[in-house]
């Protein structure tokens, strides 16, 4: 059997603010198995960003231990966590991160560029992906250029070629109207179906519907984690 996609145990998680000590995290266990679709909610200051962040290994644990697709990934240093990220993990952000002066196509194959991935093949992968979210007329656009439901269907893309382990997304509906709102939400609901394990960070309860398991933090800690 195949090692959960992510295994925390007992993580903590403090900052030094001056003289005080804040505790971000305080305890967190759990585990996602692979093809998991899992909302992320709870109120201000309760721990959210914080959690992301070390999944998405842009920080580490005070103490306790993350488990990456089998790999422990607490202690490794800036370079490897670096290498993670590019390889094993995909982002979709809530202002997308697009980089205005390239077209569609070029957006999506940054993170094949950093992999070192020639011309040809890299341009192809990227056109695969930009088909599977919808954009085929949209290829040699630029941002500027695209309403904001396709600049995160390019978000999507770009975080889904290199076919990570763990598809990581923060507020992603959070700068979208209510109709693209919903057809991203429906396009996650398809990668999902499609075997994409996806963790959703959300204020909205209505959006955290849509997965099929929902974690509440407050103060620091699990408060609940149920099916759904």
């Amino acid at each position: 059997m195949p090692p959960p996609i992510v295994q925390f145990e007992g993580v903590h998680k403090t900052y030094q603010m001056g003289q005080v000590t804040v505790e971000a995290l305080r305890g967190i266990s759990f585990l996602v198995e692979s093809g998991e679709y899992i909302s992320i909610m709870g109120p201000s200051g309760c721990g959210k960003s914080t959690l992301l962040n070390l999944l998405g290994c842009l920080d580490r644990p005070t103490s306790g231990s993350y488990c990456l697709g089998g790999e422990d990934v607490s202690r490794l240093d800036d370079d490897a966590l670096s290498g993670i990220r590019g390889n094993r993990l995909g982002f979709v952000f809530q202002s997308y991160n697009l980089i205005q002066q390239l077209t569609v196509l070029e957006n999506i194959e940054v993170p094949l560029y950093y992999q070192g991935w020639l011309e040809e093949e890299s341009r192809a992968r990227a056109r695969k992906f930009a088909l599977s979210v919808g954009l085929e007329d949209r290829l040699e656009h630029r941002p500027f250029e695209l309403s904001g439901g396709q600049q995160q269907r390019v978000a999507i893309a770009r975080a889904l070629v290199n076919e990570p382990l763990l598809l990581l997304a923060d507020e992603p509906t959070g700068n979208l109207d209510s109709a693209a709102g919903v057809e991203i939400l429906r396009l996650f609901d398809e990668l999902n179906r499609q075997g994409t394990t996806l963790i959703m960070v959300t204020h909205d309860p209505a959006i955290s519907r849509h997965a099929r398991r929902a974690i509440r933090l407050c103060d620091g800690r699990i408060e609940s984690d149920v099916r759904q």
